[in-house]
C-alpha cells in the first residue's frame, strides 16, 4: 500500500479512501455553465453535509459569497490526487484553500476588507491551528482512539465488510502519518491535551462574538465551522464532542449560528431521513 501513501497527502486521506469504495467514476455529459463552480467532493455525511471538513469549508464559502455552484459527488479525484477540488470556467483547482484564493481573485471578492491587517494575520494563524493541528488530533481520536465510531458514521454508506476494511486500512495509514507529522509520537494524554487546548483557544478567541471577528462572517469562519461541525455533530462518542458540549457552549452556539445562516437545507443535505440527492443540482443565489 506504499503507493497510496506516496501519492495522496494524508490531509485528504480520509475522503480519498472513501473514494476508493465509491470508485473513481467520472461524470459524462454534464456541462458546467460559465461562471459556475463545480465542486468535486466525496459525498454527503450522515450528520453533517460532508464526510470531509475541507469540503464543508469550501461549500460554505460558496454559499457565503453566493457563488453559483453544483456538486459532483462521483468521487472523481483531481490531477493532484486531492479532494475536494473545483472546476471553474474550464480550469481545475485542487486544495480547499487554493480554491478559495482562486475564486476570490477571479470573482474580485473583497469580503474580508472589514478586517485589519492584524486581524487577517490572526485569521491565518487560526486557520493553521485548525487545519494543521486540531485536525490531526481529530484523526487520532477517530481512527486510533475510537475506531468503533466509524461503525455508526458509515453504517448507511457502506456495508459492514467495507467498514471493517476501511477502518483497518485507514487506521494503519493514519498511525503512520501521525508519526511522520510528529503528533503521533506523543502519548494519548498528550495528544488529547493538544486537541483540548486548540478547542479552548478557539472558544476563548470567539468569546461572545457572533463570528470569529465580530458580527460579520469572514472567510476564516468557513474553515472553523467546517472543522468544528465534525466534532460537534459527527464525532459521536469522542472526547472532542464531549468537551465541546460540556465546556464550550459558545462553540456549539457558533456552529448552530453558521448552520442557520448558510445551511437552511442542512437536513436535506445529510444522509438521513430527510436526505435529498443533489448531485449536479444547480445552486444559484
Amino acid at each position: 500500500m506504499s503507493w497510496i501513501i506516496d501519492f495522496w497527502p494524508i490531509l485528504y486521506l480520509i475522503p480519498v479512501i472513501v473514494c476508493l469504495f465509491y470508485g473513481f467514476r467520472k461524470k459524462k455529459g454534464s456541462k458546467i455553465p460559465r461562471n459556475t463552480v463545480c465542486l468535486h467532493q466525496v459525498g454527503r455525511g450522515p450528520l453533517v453535509p460532508s464526510l470531509s471538513p475541507f469540503a464543508l469549508k469550501l461549500e460554505t464559502f460558496l454559499r457565503m459569497h453566493k457563488i453559483p455552484y453544483m456538486n459532483d459527488h462521483s468521487g472523481t479525484m483531481s490531477k493532484k490526487g486531492k479532494t475536494p477540488w473545483i472546476t471553474y470556467n474550464g480550469k481545475d483547482i485542487a486544495d480547499s484553500q487554493m480554491c478559495i484564493e482562486y475564486l476570490k481573485d477571479k470573482r474580485n471578492l473583497r469580503v474580508d476588507d472589514h478586517l485589519s491587517r492584524e486581524e487577517k494575520a490572526v485569521a491565518r494563524a487560526i486557520r493553521c491551528l485548525t487545519e494543521e493541528n486540531l485536525y490531526w488530533t481529530m484523526c487520532y481520536e477517530t481512527f486510533v482512539k475510537n475506531p468503533k465510531s466509524l461503525d455508526l458514521l458509515l453504517k448507511d454508506i457502506f456495508s459492514r465488510p467495507k467498514i471493517f476494511v476501511f477502518k483497518n486500512l485507514v487506521g494503519r495509514l493514519v498511525k503512520k502519518e501521525l508519526h511522520g507529522h510528529g503528533i503521533g509520537r506523543h502519548s494519548d494524554t498528550e495528544i488529547w491535551s493538544i486537541g483540548k487546548g486548540d478547542l479552548t483557544a478557539l472558544s476563548e478567541f470567539l468569546g461572545d462574538k457572533n463570528y470569529m471577528f465580530g458580527d460579520k462572517a469572514s472567510d476564516i469562519d468557513c474553515t472553523v465551522f467546517g472543522m468544528l461541525s465534525m466534532a460537534v455533530w459527527q464525532m459521536k462518542g469522542s472526547r472532542h464532542e464531549a468537551y465541546i458540549h460540556q465546556n464550550l457552549p459558545n462553540l456549539v452556539a457558533y456552529c448552530e449560528r453558521m448552520k442557520e445562516s448558510f445551511w437552511r437545507d442542512w437536513s436535506q443535505r445529510c444522509r438521513g431521513p430527510g436526505y435529498v440527492q443533489d448531485d449536479l443540482k444547480m445552486y444559484s443565489f
